[in-house]
């Protein structure tokens, strides 16, 4: 397994993943500190003001940008695992800096995505950890298209897929290709309750799509996109399983999925 060297790392959780799935929190924190890294997190963080931005709420969302910058400036690194969030920082708090203000510049160029982060900044090569199942990955648009996390099916630019790269050095994966690989589950934060039903015939769609590929469990690096598919699995009793793919870097196992047969 590969190890940092001292490396420290401030690691930023979202509020939905503080208030709802906090063992990804958890899983995030374990799998760095297996990995070396001196992690810190910060007192008094809060949400990176994506939703506020979304529905265009520009002036309630510039006090919590302001914020986060100033909260994480101090650190080296930031480490966010949510790709709509660590999106959210790089790509939209230029609305509320100034093109030069150095804070803003560091927080930007120096806030990563977990699975970014352990591909790109740590170059891990292997990992100790067995998971036995049959895994379909559900790619999220923010992941795609803002931090270019993998390749899209509409640009033609061959991109190397970081998340699947990562979950190969787990041991024991069967992979399951759904058919439309990059397409969006529905979410979209506040699409979801503006255009609700739309927002829930995509998610039926993208469950549909991983269950006919024979996946037992659907792993996504968006826990936001897995909360609205997830949704969906309960309320209709669909046999799949969701995991954050922090959980099955750590060795998290699926409640209700035995393990595959070889």
């Amino acid at each position: 397994m590969y190890v940092a060297n001292c490396m420290s790392v401030a690691l930023f959780i979202p509020c939905y993943l503080d208030q709802f799935y906090p063992d990804v929190a958890i899983a995030s924190l374990e799998l760095l500190e297996r990995l070396g890294v001196d992690v810190v997190y910060p007192d008094g963080q809060t949400c990176c003001g994506q939703p506020m931005a979304n529905t265009g709420c520009v002036a309630d969302c510039a006090p919590v940008a302001h914020r986060f910058v100033e909260l994480f400036a101090a650190y080296d690194t930031i480490v966010c695992p949510s790709g709509s969030c660590t999106a959210m920082v790089r790509h939209h708090y230029g609305d509320y800096f100034a093109d030069d203000d150095p804070q803003f510049n560091h927080v930007k160029n120096r806030t990563f995505e977990l699975c970014e982060f352990l591909h790109d900044e740590l170059k891990i090569q292997s990992l100790d950890v067995q998971f036995p199942h049959k895994v379909s990955i559900h790619q999220s648009c923010h992941g795609l298209r803002e931090l270019r996390l993998g390749a899209s099916s509409e640009n033609m630019t061959p991109r190397e897929d970081k998340v699947r790269n990562v979950l190969n050095l787990v041991h024991g994966i069967q992979w399951c290709t759904p058919t439309r690989s990059d397409e969006c589950c529905g979410f979209g934060g506040t699409f979801a309750v503006n255009e609700a039903d739309v927002s829930a015939a995509m998610g039926r769609d993208r469950v549909a799509d991983h269950v006919s590929s024979g996946s037992e469990v659907l792993v996504s690096a968006d826990m936001s996109c897995l909360m609205h598919l997830q949704g969906i699995i309960r309320r209709e009793s669909i046999p799949i399983e969701v995991m954050h793919v922090a959980q099955v870097l750590v060795g998290r196992m699926p409640k209700r999925v035995s393990p595959s047969a070889s």
